[in-house]
């Protein structure tokens, strides 16, 4: 992919209300976002992924957003792109249920090594620090650790299989 398009759309990106744009082209991917500060709540403020023809690109600046999306972010909505239909409404989890979330769009490993055993398993007992898995992006290991002390009552992914950001990977009770 070429790397002015890829400066291009991170201006696009700047100087747009947009947060997020995933582009595939040829098989390759680019998923630009810009994250700020978060309100209250998982997903607060923050529009879903944005998806961009590529053929837009000439035809600069950004289509315009949905109404829905510039009147701000309804309480407790996240917008869905054009032209797909939201998801059903998620129930919130118990509250002493707490869930880790990706921080970053890889693939998600239990184990340190194919042969080891894995960090953590349902029933395990954890501490804030303790390593639960390994997300690999882009060649990199990336260890993701617990935020809260617990005991995992749920692997919400299999191993090998590629998470997205923000993309539930464990449900720890907290209580």
């Amino acid at each position: 992919m070429d790397l002015t398009l890829v400066k291009k759309l991170v201006k696009l990106l700047s100087e747009s209300e947009v947060d997020e744009i995933e582009i595939e082209e040829e098989g390759k991917k680019v998923r630009i976002a810009k994250h700020p500060q978060r309100g209250s709540g998982p997903g607060a403020g923050m529009p879903g992924p944005w998806v961009m023809d590529m053929s837009r690109l000439a035809g600069y600046p950004p289509p315009p957003l949905p109404p829905a999306a510039t009147q701000g972010p309804q309480p407790g909505a996240i917008p869905a792109p054009p032209g797909v239909p939201a998801p059903p409404a998620a129930v919130s989890p118990a509250p002493t249920l707490h869930e880790i979330r990706s921080p970053i769009v890889g693939t998600f490993y239990r184990a340190p090594a194919p042969d080891a055993a894995p960090f953590v398993q349902v029933g395990s007992e954890i501490q804030p620090g303790t390593v639960l898995c390994i997300v690999e992006a882009m060649k990199l290991m990336n260890e993701i650790e617990a935020d809260i002390a617990g005991k995992i009552v749920k692997i919400l992914v299999e191993n090998g299989q590629p998470v997205e950001y923000d993309q539930v990977l464990f449900v720890v009770d907290k209580s």
